[in-house]
């Protein structure tokens, strides 16, 4: 995956950077050792502390809670019995858990972005795609939708159903023209807001290419249909846009509809055909009853 990338190269500079400054530190006690007054047990807290990273990097969380929980106790009974009193020998009892819980807490927020980021890129891949400038579902999204409310509509039929209509701009190519690329994008929002203040919650919204709108509308009552596809219409052709030449452009916006139906279940798995019915249907503002 693409995006894992970044975090692996972080995880790996992570891992080598905590493994060189154990080796340099590891030389530092050495040579204080061999030439100063540095006495062995130094030298084993200190590489203890590196050591500590090292766990917390390499071992799981609660693998590490333990042992910090361990040593912590351990050498408290050590510090109150046999240790001499100072602050070195004092600050080993902290230092050694805050470097592993530093190390871990560091690991666990590397991995849950990891796991983060994949998870992200499988719902990408199972889940219909979006639009974030105009909230409109793709043609891909489109189809998913819809045979997921055309099953739920054979198994539920008495009870469930969904209608889907279509808002066609007329003379694209010529809109395209006047508007430009920019303000032809901004328009396309402006649609998918007007639809969106048309329609409720549960509905869904698509842009399908070649200026057209769908809509798939839920357990919509069949004689409310007409007046909805009506008004989406007019606020569609209602709304104020102007041309590259700051003059008004007038749209013009057919639309048609289906009412799904349960013996013809099995069309609906072919998005292009219900496409081509439904751009059939607003040649006459029709809403129709079979693909």
């Amino acid at each position: 995956m693409r995006n894992n990338a970044p975090t692996q190269r972080l995880a790996w500079g992570y891992a080598i950077l905590i493994s060189l400054a154990i080796v340099q530190q590891f030389f530092v006690y050495l040579h204080l050792y061999m030439n100063q007054s540095y006495t062995k047990l130094d030298v084993v807290f200190s590489i203890a502390s590196l050591g500590a990273l090292a766990v917390g990097l390499l071992l799981p969380v609660g693998v590490s809670v333990v042992m910090i929980f361990v040593y912590l106790v351990t050498y408290f009974v050590w510090l109150v019995t046999f240790a001499e009193p100072n602050a070195l020998v004092f600050s080993w009892w902290l230092l050694i858990p805050a470097n592993t819980a530093i190390a871990a807490y560091i690991k666990r927020r590397l991995v849950r972005s990891a796991r983060v980021i994949e998870r992200l890129e499988q719902m990408k891949d199972h889940n219909p795609e979006v639009d974030l400038d105009t909230t409109l579902g793709n043609k891909e999204a489109l189809g998913d939708t819809l045979v997921k409310q055309s099953n739920l509509a054979r198994r539920y039929a008495d009870c469930y159903g969904f209608s889907i209509a279509m808002f066609k701009i007329e003379f694209l190519p010529l809109v395209q023209e006047s508007l430009g690329s920019v303000r032809y994008s901004q328009f396309l929002l402006e649609i998918s807001q007007t639809i969106q203040k048309q329609i409720r919650y549960e509905d869904h919204k698509f842009f399908v290419d070649r200026g057209r709108f769908v809509i798939l509308c839920p357990m919509v009552n069949v004689d409310y249909l007409p007046m909805l596809t009506r008004r989406i219409k007019k606020n569609i052709m209602d709304l104020d846009v102007l041309d590259k030449k700051g003059n008004q452009l007038q749209t013009i916006i057919k639309s048609g509809a289906l009412v799904f139906q349960k013996e013809q279940f099995s069309k609906y798995d072919n998005l292009d055909a219900v496409l081509a019915a439904l751009e059939r249907n607003t040649e006459t503002d029709l809403i129709g009853e079979y693909i």
